[in-house]
């Protein structure tokens, strides 16, 4: 049986800040149907609530070097949803509030990834493959070649490292190249770590990683471009023969208006009216007029200009013009987060403002909602257009990474399409496309057409899943 283990730095449900968490959370167990032995290694954080610590089961504790620093390491095992995940202890860089943003982020997650390394000689579990993702992760491929190469536990390990958020590069000090790492300066070069001058841990990632995924094809293209890449559009082009783009699922148990326990009513494409049922119950508990002709539009989104909601900014007033409701759940940037508690104020009644992040209240949006606004500047993939389109909330989007992928724009011609796309990064393009869909939504028949081709949509792990086992076996033939 093919042996992988997931290292990251988080994962549902035990804890998660996006989609990395979701995706460690659901894909593991969507490969174990498919007959890998996927397993997952994460930290132990203190802001892991203790009804999972409490089924954790003590393995082994053992000493880590990281540099001049001998650390203690412990392992800990908690089986969900019959995948194993591990957790990796040592309080003096874990038990903290949070989870990122700290000085010492270098060290922490370069002890994490020997950390990972390290446990594979006392875990009974030696995987074929190590699939790391994001930067947290990226010195594992580097520090598997520099420091266990000559080991036999290790000679023919392979590693896959997955690109969630380009952005997001953990790029720290020359300085910690010896003091933390332990590497010497044939690693600090154009084809090593070196990053305008800096140590890049994503950079090592790309570079040493024997494959390369990112979470869907068409952002596979654009970060291998000057505007998308992030300064390493030039790496991706040099190893585009090993960079793959597989599109990111959804737990389809999980995301299920059938069965879904936090909505008013459950329903399914067959049964739309009865979505109709938890519009009327979101306006009641947002304090909303009651008003089954005016749209609901929801903006489930971390509030940060990568959302593309400086274009909304732009256009809020013309938005409120047409007849419809504005429902905003996320926190974020405070510029953002003030001007929808301040548009709230100005338009009573037209405009809900939840500023905060609440899961129950995201799927009542979800299953209450008609429309899914998500006009991204970049969107390496988006799950929130994916939940949408599970509970007929129909996207509208800028066709730009996963978005492009999944959302085909209606077309009133041919009768296909599952949502609403505009394409150049432009106000008054967005503007066009909410004022096309609410024009469609006035007509029954084509919006009931619509939304039943967006419920009929299939985006959980299955097909992504069989993408990444064929990918698996290609690595260890």
């Amino acid at each position: 049986m093919l042996k992988v283990l997931f290292a990251a730095s988080e994962a549902g449900p035990f804890i998660k800040t996006g989609g990395l968490g979701d995706v460690i959370g659901s894909l593991p167990k969507e490969l174990r149907k498919q007959g890998i032995d996927a397993r997952v290694m994460i930290p132990k954080y203190k802001d892991i609530p203790d009804s999972f610590k409490e089924k954790m089961h003590f393995l082994k504790d053992i000493n880590v070097s990281l540099g001049w620093r001998n650390q203690y390491c412990g392992y800990h095992l908690c089986i969900h949803n019959q995948v194993p995940f591990y957790f990796v202890d040592n309080e003096y860089y874990f038990k903290r509030n949070g989870i990122y943003g700290f000085e010492d982020d270098a060290e922490r997650f370069a002890f994490f990834s020997r950390a990972v390394l390290e446990g594979l000689m006392h875990l009974n579990f030696a995987p074929d493959i190590i699939h790391c993702h994001d930067w947290h992760t990226g010195m594992i491929s580097v520090f598997l070649k520099a420091h266990y190469q000559n080991n036999s536990t290790y000679k023919k390990m392979r590693t896959i490292f997955t690109v969630h958020n380009l952005q997001y590069q953990g790029i720290f000090p020359r300085e910690i190249l010896r003091d933390i790492l332990s590497l010497d300066e044939s690693y600090f070069n154009i084809n090593g770590i070196k990053f305008y001058g800096q140590v890049n841990y994503l950079k090592g990632g790309l570079m040493f990683s024997d494959l390369i995924t990112t979470v869907s094809s068409t952002y596979a293209k654009e970060i291998q471009t000057t505007f998308f890449g992030e300064g390493l559009d030039g790496v991706l082009s040099y190893r585009n023969n090993v960079l793959y783009g597989i599109l990111n699922g959804i737990d389809y148990q999980q995301y299920n208006p059938e069965n879904d326990i936090y909505i008013y009513q459950t329903f399914n494409k067959n049964l739309i009216l009865e979505k109709q049922k938890n519009k009327e119950h979101l306006q009641r508990f947002l304090c909303l007029p009651v008003d089954n002709k005016k749209p609901i539009i929801a903006i489930i989104s971390r509030l940060v200009s990568q959302k593309g909601l400086d274009l909304i900014a732009h256009i809020l007033d013309e938005i409120m013009d047409l007849d419809l409701q504005l429902v905003i759940l996320g926190t974020g940037d405070p510029k953002y987060e003030q001007l929808f508690i301040n548009a709230s104020k100005k338009y009573p009644g037209k405009i809900s403002a939840n500023i905060t992040f609440d899961n129950i209240l995201a799927h009542k949006i979800y299953a209450g909602a008609d429309m899914f606004l998500m006009p991204s500047l970049f969107e390496p993939c988006g799950l929130g257009q994916l939940i949408a389109m599970r509970y007929g909330c129909v996207p509208i989007v800028r066709e730009t990474g996963g978005l492009k992928d999944t959302v085909e724009s209606y077309n009133k011609i041919t009768g296909k399409g599952n949502g609403f796309s505009f394409t150049n990064y432009n106000a008054h393009d967005l503007l066009y496309t909410i004022k096309r869909a609410v024009k469609y939504y006035s007509n029954q028949n084509t919006w009931e057409k619509i939304v039943k081709q967006a419920m009929s949509m299939d985006y959980s792990w299955k097909a992504s899943a069989l993408k990444y086992k064929a990918l698996y076996e290609k690595l260890i033939i």
